[in-house]
C-alpha cells in the first residue's frame, strides 16, 4: 500500500495555513500532544510530519524528533525544522523495537489504511514505548458533520462511510483541497489494540461545547 502525496500541490498554502491561519487550532493540538506524550529524552518519530510544524513542541518536551512523510512539497518546508525521511508511514524504514516514542498528529485522515500505520508504529516502538495519536474527532468532524454552528453539530449517514471524500462543510479548509478518509471511533480504537498496544489514555477537546479533537496514548507492553 502506497499513499499518494496529495499535499505536494498545496504545500506552500498549507505552510501558511498551519503556521498562521489555523494557529489557534494548532496550539490546541499541541497542548493535547504535550499532555499525552510527556517529556523525553529520546528519539521521537513524527509520522506524517508534514511541514514539521510540531517539531519545536517535541523539542520543548525534551524529545529528539525525526519526521517521516510522503510529500516532497511538505518536506521542503519540514527540513528547516527537523531531520526528515521521505517514506510511506505504512512501511517505515526503521528496525523493530528501536524507538521510545512515535506520534501521529493530524495525519490519520490522510491515510487510506490507518490500521496498518498503527501496526507499523507498534513494530518500531521499544517495549514500554509510547504512541500518541492526535487527530480530528472521528465522531464530530468530517464530511458527515456540519460544523457551521459550533453549538450544534449535525451528523448525517456519512459517518458509516470509510471512503475518501472531498465533501466538507467549509470550502476553505484542508479537506476541500485534499479530501479525507474517515476512521470511525471503533475502528480507531480497535486498530490500537489489534496492533498489540495497550490503550492508556483518551482525551477530547474543543473550542466550544462539542469536541473537535480526539487524542489517545498507547504503550507497548514490556
Amino acid at each position: 500500500m502506497t499513499t499518494t502525496p496529495a499535499y505536494d500541490e498545496i504545500a506552500d498554502w498549507y505552510e501558511q495555513y498551519a503556521t498562521d491561519t489555523s494557529a489557534d487550532y494548532m496550539d490546541r493540538v499541541r497542548r493535547q500532544l504535550a499532555e499525552l506524550l510527556g517529556s523525553g529524552p529520546g528519539r521521537c518519530l513524527d509520522l506524517c510530519c508534514g511541514t514539521g510544524v510540531h517539531a519545536a513542541e517535541l523539542r520543548r518536551l525534551g524529545w529528539d524528533p525525526v519526521g517521516v512523510d510522503l510529500s516532497d512539497g511538505q518536506l521542503r518546508h519540514a527540513r528547516a525544522r527537523l531531520p526528515v525521511a521521505r517514506a510511506d508511514v505504512a512501511a517505515l524504514p526503521v528496525a523493530d523495537g528501536r524507538l521510545p516514542a512515535v506520534t501521529c498528529v493530524l495525519g490519520h485522515t490522510d491515510l487510506p489504511d490507518y490500521r496498518a500505520v498503527i501496526a507499523e508504529a507498534a513494530r518500531v516502538l521499544a517495549p514500554g514505548g509510547r504512541f500518541v495519536h492526535v487527530g480530528v474527532h472521528p465522531c464530530f468532524t468530517g464530511a458527515f458533520a456540519d460544523r457551521s454552528d459550533p453549538e450544534r453539530i449535525v451528523i448525517d449517514g456519512g459517518y458509516a462511510e470509510r471512503e475518501r471524500s472531498f465533501r466538507a462543510w467549509s470550502p476553505h479548509g484542508v479537506r476541500a483541497r485534499v479530501g479525507a478518509w474517515h476512521v470511525p471511533l471503533a475502528d480507531l480504537l480497535n486498530a490500537v489494540t489489534t496492533a498489540g498496544l495497550t490503550l492508556t489514555r483518551v482525551t477530547e477537546s474543543g473550542s466550544g461545547p462539542v469536541p473537535d479533537i480526539l487524542a489517545l496514548q498507547a504503550t507497548k507492553p514490556t
